[in-house]
């Protein structure tokens, strides 16, 4: 089973404040469970997260066509 992690252990996690993962459940952005009337994030739920929302560098190549002024 995945471990559920409070809003608090996210923000941690994240680098961010609490407001910001409290807007991602309310929000629906992120997968969440309600255990009473508390809210958990799983761990992987926050991995995948991370994962779609990361940005890949693009590799500029260059391309020989400098022209001197």
């Amino acid at each position: 089973m995945d471990r559920l992690l409070t809003v608090d252990q996210v923000a941690e996690q994240l680098g961010t404040g609490v407001r910001f993962p409290r807007r991602l459940v309310e929000e629906r952005r992120i997968t969440f469970v309600k255990v009473g009337r508390h809210v958990r994030i799983p761990e992987s739920a926050v991995e995948a997260y991370v994962n779609a929302n990361t940005v890949e560098p693009i590799i500029l190549r260059s391309t020989g066509l400098r022209r001197a002024a």
